[in-house]
């Protein structure tokens, strides 16, 4: 059995967790969140500098909490994690740099994890996942990418979005109909009491130079303007801003838009199941049509738990486990962290001499 200590502070969530592996299964021991949400809330987005310094006041106190809770000690953890890239430099800094003192102080191994091979294990935490290979739609803040994930664990990015994810959309719509911050929950709330068919926003495609359009990709900032444009021409003619109905057509076209690329990406790659992880993959109304398409076309879903959808740690440990137990992988002590990383070049986290 191994015994993983996990950080993530990529972004506004300072995060600690311990998981084990054992016969084949993740457990998770500990589980420690400190929400920033409220205090970037007031600026309607992050703010890296304050992010940076709330992570490194939290993370002392996390750390102790999950040792507490699962009634462990330093010395029976096998290795320490961290996330390194993608993400705010700063934030970043803040978790590797704990972990590696942590790993050096104890003389135990460190691995550098990728956030979003944390998002894509994250469905290891999940009662009953399928195995590889299996095509992932990672949807979030920073990220919207179909991702093929073959039988060694490599990853294949097949589709991407070319300007706004689709949860920084959420974010962006929610400001532009007065809604809190983030978006997706707010507008999750009341797109529920409105008519998702009342306005018939686009479904933005990426065009290709040679003509045509990429398959699996996406487009929100021509959704985003789409949306303003309707606003303002209701406000320009006084009329009542029909809130509630906005919220639902957006959120449903930009569901829509996800399950159709994603159920194409997967029938012409032969691939039967479809994992849905990231904090996007919380919406209800994705989830639902997910299913319910899928199950035309025989293929099969799978959900990571709603807890794990956002940043946290268990899925930055679920992703050192993997590592771990496939070729034993370790980083460099001389690992430091990137704001940017292509999620193919994550073998390279894990060389003697580290890419950053």
């Amino acid at each position: 059995m191994s015994i993983i200590l996990s950080l993530e502070t990529s972004c506004d969530e300072s995060a600690v967790a311990l998981v084990s592996n054992e016969n084949g299964k993740i457990e998770l021991l500990a589980n420690e969140i400190a929400s920033q949400i409220e205090e970037h809330a007031r600026w309607g987005g992050v703010v890296p500098e304050i992010a940076s310094r709330r992570h490194l006041e939290n993370l002392p106190f996390l750390i102790e909490q999950a040792f507490l809770k699962s009634k462990l000690q330093i010395k029976d953890v096998d290795a320490v994690a961290a996330t390194v890239t993608p993400g705010l430099a700063g934030s970043l800094l803040v978790g590797s740099i704990t972990a590696r003192t942590i790993a050096n102080l104890h003389q135990i191994p460190f691995l550098g994890i990728h956030h979003l091979e944390g998002h894509l294990s994250s469905i290891y935490l999940a009662k009953t996942h399928p195995k590889p290979p299996f095509l992932v739609l990672l949807v979030s803040g920073g990220h919207t990418e179909l991702i093929k994930v073959d039988i060694e664990h490599q990853y294949h990015r097949l589709g991407r979005s070319h300007d706004d994810a689709a949860g920084e959309a959420f974010d962006k719509v929610a400001r532009l109909l007065g809604l809190s911050y983030p978006g997706g929950p707010a507008i999750q709330k009341i797109a529920k009491c409105g008519d998702p068919k009342r306005f018939l926003f686009p479904k933005g495609r990426v065009s290709k130079p040679e003509g045509g359009f990429y398959p699996y990709d996406f487009s929100f900032s021509g959704l985003k303007t789409a949306v303003f444009r309707q606003i303002d021409k209701l406000n320009s003619a006084n009329t009542k801003l029909p809130t509630e109905d906005i919220a639902a057509s957006f959120e449903n076209v930009v569901a829509e838009v996800l399950v159709e690329r994603s159920l194409r990406c997967a029938l012409d790659q032969g691939l039967n199941s479809i994992v849905l992880v990231g904090g996007v993959a919380a919406n209800e109304r994705l989830r639902k049509m997910m299913i319910e398409k899928a199950s035309k076309n025989s293929i099969r879903i799978a959900l990571a738990p709603m807890e794990f959808c956002t940043d946290n740690a268990a899925m930055i440990g679920a992703a050192a486990l993997v590592r771990l137990s496939s070729k034993n992988y370790q980083s460099s002590m001389e690992l430091g962290v990137s704001a940017r990383w292509p999620l193919e070049k994550s073998d390279l986290l894990y060389d003697f001499n580290p890419p950053f």
